[in-house]
């Protein structure tokens, strides 16, 4: 069953690739990892003829999850063109199409694959009854989705304003600590994790939010983003007083 999630997520990124090459903009992968969670989500519950409540439970979550997300990034987006991060290796890579496929569209897919692993472990093998560790599944997941939509939702009102044109977001959660989105997303993951603990070696799958909220902290999140800002007299008095990651907690 696991060759059948790897072929499946092949399959998924390789179209998105075509589709990127054909509009020429490969941020559009940012819009498409929602929804590629929520295809494994859908065809591993669908490998169980009677799935139990916890599978419909995580299915829901990762589609409530991945539907919003992929909906904020595509209005975030339009009209924009392609992020200025894509945009970057766009003009400086050699060989673009073919290292974009791996290192882009290939190398997300990697990560899909790492990080769905609760979410089609818990729809593979998911027989125990519901327990604490759901119930603080649930608690977790709930922290950070509110987490995630509410930061999100602040910082495109923020934008909206004329009057905070170029100005650096710093008030609601993001007073909070500087990248309170990625943080909720972090969170989301861990309380799908809680659900795999009650399974037998779920504690395996682990591996998913520790492995989002690594990248998220110190590679393609917090670090990449905050390059763009560096130097800026604003910005730098910010970070100064203001967490990276977690809420209230400087050293992170």
């Amino acid at each position: 069953m696991f060759a059948e999630i790897t072929l499946l997520i092949f399959i998924y990124m390789s179209l998105v690739f075509v589709l990127a090459q054909i509009v020429k903009d490969n941020s559009i992968v940012d819009i498409f990892w929602g929804p590629g969670f929520i295809l494994i989500a859908i065809y591993s519950l669908l490998q169980d003829t009677e799935p139990d409540l916890r599978k419909w439970i995580v299915t829901f979550l990762v589609a409530l999850w991945g539907l919003r997300l992929s909906v904020h990034v595509f209005m975030r987006n339009r009209g924009s063109g392609e992020d200025f991060r894509y945009r970057q290796w766009r003009e400086t890579w050699k060989f673009f199409i073919v290292r974009s496929y791996v290192q882009i569209f290939m190398m997300q897919g990697l990560f899909m694959f790492i990080i769905a692993s609760p979410v089609y472990y818990i729809n593979f093998y998911s027989k125990e009854p519901l327990g604490f560790l759901d119930t603080l599944g649930l608690v977790v997941y709930g922290i950070g989705f509110l987490f995630e939509a509410v930061a999100d939702f602040q910082l495109a009102d923020f934008k909206k304003k004329s009057e905070n044109q170029g100005k650096i977001m710093t008030t609601g959660l993001w007073e909070m600590c500087r990248h309170p989105n990625y943080f909720g997303e972090a969170l989301v993951w861990w309380g799908i994790g809680f659900y795999a603990m009650n399974l037998p070696n779920g504690w395996m799958t682990l591996i998913s939010p520790l492995i989002i909220t690594l990248l998220l902290r110190f590679v393609s999140g917090v670090p990449m983003l905050e390059k763009k800002y560096k130097g800026r007299p604003d910005w730098e008095a910010y970070k100064r007083k203001t967490p990276a990651f977690i809420p209230f907690v400087k050293f992170l």
